[in-house]
């Protein structure tokens, strides 16, 4: 189109060489300085034809402002953002960039173990490489070398069931129990603890409920309950986790076995409670007649003893023995009973009848056919 530049070159379709329109760049058709060869306007505008030069990081920042890329030749804005330079008048980037890696090989190749950790070495978070001693360790900078450090001494816990859950265990004696118990343990050896099995903690978890299952299998319903056979579950578990961990070499040592709780399944545990509660009252009954057994023996025994004192006295004194015994007798049987004594005389006697009747009817009547 006729008076329209054409960027990349001299002149468009119907302009002429030479011309010099309104838009024209200039005499001789507009070329770059003179020459006829199409205009680049990625080239600096001064230079020569042919000759180019790759922006460096320091021209990009050059033309770079705080709110992005600024035109050459101004146009607004604040001042370009430059480099610091040095004294000789070159840049400080590769100081800065190599202090940079520096500051970074420090941090990351030096390593402090405290007492009571182990730390292992891995090829880029991967391939064990090997493990650290306890104080200050030196590795290859990050991520060539990965560190992983670990309380070893820390005892840790697993509660068997997770909270409101039940976990119905078979008995000897074919019945079921509810119980949750929690392990206790701690890392042995790092290195094998997480590199030998995939998940530690749920190997421990299925081990444990496997050799819980066979040592409650062991024993009847009531040892269970009572608690009589606990401290044998315990021990018993924790040897036969101990062993098959150490087969499988899985760095981990189990310190106990505790159990929290032994109850009977919840569909049947208020007939378990109803049991417990008769037994519990046969037992009280059982007690109460011992004890009144005991006490009726010892008086027997005592009454036996005091009869056999009596007879030797009356065998040496027999009428002052027999009288002696009235006596104690009717003491015995009077001091039960109301009575009135009337002493021979010309004395009339006064008999209280109302206080006697009033007490006739304060007296429980005897039961009809007794």
């Amino acid at each position: 189109m006729a008076g329209k530049n054409n960027p990349w070159g001299g002149g468009g379709s119907g302009d002429e060489p030479g011309s010099d329109g309104p838009s024209g760049d200039g005499a001789g058709g507009g070329g770059d300085g003179g020459s006829g060869g199409p205009r680049n306007p990625w080239l600096p505008g001064g230079g020569e034809p042919g000759k180019r030069r790759s922006a460096s990081i320091e021209d990009i920042f050059k033309t770079r402002g705080p709110e992005g890329p600024r035109r050459a030749g101004g146009g607004g804005g604040g001042p370009a953002f430059r480099l610091p330079e040095r004294p000789d008048g070159k840049s400080w980037l590769p100081f800065i960039i190599g202090g940079a890696a520096l500051v970074w090989v420090a941090v990351t190749s030096f390593h402090f173990v405290q007492p009571g950790e182990e730390a292992v070495v891995t090829w880029f978070g991967g391939k064990y490489s090997h493990e650290l001693q306890s104080g200050t360790n030196i590795t290859a900078p990050y991520p060539i070398h990965m560190v992983e450090k670990e309380n070893v001494t820390q005892i840790r816990s697993e509660e068997v069931p997770g909270t409101n859950t039940e976990k119905l265990i078979l008995t000897a004696d074919q019945n079921l129990v509810d119980l949750s118990y929690l392990i206790r343990w701690n890392i042995s050896d790092l290195a094998l603890f997480k590199y030998q099995l995939n998940d530690p903690r749920n190997a421990l978890l299925e081990i444990g409920e496997s050799a819980m299952r066979a040592a409650v299998a062991r024993q009847d319903l009531d040892s269970v309950l009572t608690g009589a056979g606990r401290a044998e579950i315990e021990q018993d578990v924790r040897n036969a986790m101990q062993a098959r961990l150490d087969a499988y070499r899985s760095g981990i040592s189990v310190q106990g076995i505790e159990i929290n709780k032994v109850d009977p399944p919840g569909r049947v545990e208020e007939a378990f409670k109803d049991v417990s509660s008769a037994e519990q009252d046969a037992d009280a009954a059982i007690n109460r007649s011992r004890a009144v057994a005991q006490q009726t023996l010892a008086r027997a025994q005592g009454d036996a003893s005091e009869f056999n004192d009596i007879y030797e006295e009356y065998k040496l004194a027999p009428e002052v023995t027999r009288r002696r015994l009235y006596y104690e007798t009717m003491e015995q049987i009077l001091s039960k009973t109301d009575k009135t004594i009337v002493e021979g005389g010309n004395v009339t006697p006064y008999l209280p009848l109302p206080e006697l009747k009033r007490r006739a009817q304060q007296a429980p009547q005897p039961q009809q056919g007794e």
